[in-house]
């Protein structure tokens, strides 16, 4: 064995469900890792034994949260005071398009492959705050930006086929970006200084293999002011004590939904510190270079593989999606169907291996 193969086979061993199945679904919801578990079960004990009350207990919880908006600062490139600490990808959309003041007639600018969490939100802009939603085509959403456009809201990476938007040409129309990071961060390496964007919103059960119920919002600094906290909290002010009068906290932790649980960040930052051990840049590379094969692999064996970018997530046409889902479930192969498209998706992680890629395109056909 070479050292880079046992440097793999120790990575995969940090994550136990991969002994039973190849588990290619992490764009659904990641694998768990040993070091998570293990901080499950510590978080819980020690909450067990010591009960959970008292200033040393609330400043141990507000200091997880605080080492997580952290760890997923450096992910995203931004700073920690740009960072608000949600439970999902569609918790961080909500929050922005709730929080802006669009009028009536305003328009929002999205494609044709937004997932649900996106477009429930839209439609509540489109039905209560009568903004128009127009839905273009996901590669020529930055040609279509009007002068009535007020906002543009779109995948980073589509969850339908993991092509890419096209972020500098996005950048260029100057008006403002709403990001769905759910098959983005982790997944892919992400700046948001350099995407341009405004905001990001990102989950943390699926490519940081974090909890269900986690995840991350970057907001400008110089766009937080323009955003109404829509769901205030305890930690929306910066005085508790004064709450009538108080101002927003500082930052944009004004934003973080409720108080942020300890053990969904203890599990948040073992999971993260798992992969950032192997080296962010081996993790993202890894994942799409297995990726990139098993879309050739696939096409090789006369699949219609759907147009993609160099991005974690391969899709192809299958006349006959859910059934083959089972049949390869059947087989240990976890992957998943998107209803309604006729297509089957796989996401290939670092995690993965060549021989699951290979084994996986071998089956893919009955």
């Amino acid at each position: 064995m070479t050292r880079e193969q046992s440097f793999r086979s120790q990575f995969r061993s940090q994550f136990p469900v991969l002994e039973r199945c190849s588990y290619l679904n992490a764009g659904t919801e990641g694998p768990v890792p040993r070091a998570a578990a293990a901080a499950v079960h510590e978080r819980t004990d020690r909450d067990t034994a010591g009960g959970r009350a008292g200033h040393a207990y609330f400043a141990e919880v507000i200091d997880l949260a605080d080492q997580a908006r952290s760890a997923y600062a450096t992910l995203l490139g931004a700073q920690p005071n740009e960072v608000a600490l949600t439970g999902s990808t569609t918790d961080g959309l909500n929050t922005v398009l709730g929080g802006l003041s669009l009028s009536p007639g305003d328009e929002v600018l999205t494609s044709d492959e937004e997932h649900p969490g996106l477009l429930a939100p839209l439609r509540r802009l489109h039905v209560r705050d009568r903004v128009n939603v127009r839905v273009v085509p996901f590669a020529e959403i930055a040609g279509e930006v009007g002068h009535r456009t007020r906002l543009v809201a779109c995948s980073h990476v589509s969850w339908v086929n993991g092509s890419m938007v096209d972020t500098a040409s996005l950048r260029a129309t100057g008006v403002p970006v709403l990001l769905d990071a759910a098959q983005g961060l982790g997944a892919i390496p992400v700046d948001v200084t350099q995407l341009g964007c405004d905001y990001y919103a990102a989950s943390g059960q699926k490519w940081l293999c974090g909890p269900e119920g986690s995840g991350c919002l970057y907001v400008r600094a110089d766009r937080l002011d323009e955003l109404e906290p829509p769901w205030p909290s305890y930690t929306t002010l910066a005085d508790n004590a004064n709450w009538l009068d108080s101002p927003f906290a500082e930052g944009a932790k004004r934003l973080d939904l409720g108080f942020a649980p300890a053990i969904r960040s203890a599990w948040a930052l073992a999971s993260i510190q798992t992969l950032a051990d192997a080296g962010w840049e081996w993790v993202h590379g890894r994942a799409a270079t297995l990726a990139a094969r098993l879309a050739d692999l696939l096409s090789q064996r006369g699949l219609e593989v759907a147009p993609r970018g160099r991005t974690t997530l391969v899709s192809w046409r299958d006349d006959d999606d859910a059934a083959t889902v089972r049949r390869l479930a059947a087989e240990g192969i976890l992957i998943r169907n998107l209803p309604g498209r006729g297509l089957l998706r796989a996401s290939v992680g670092a995690w993965s291996s060549e021989d699951e890629v290979e084994r996986l395109a071998a089956l893919a056909a009955p």
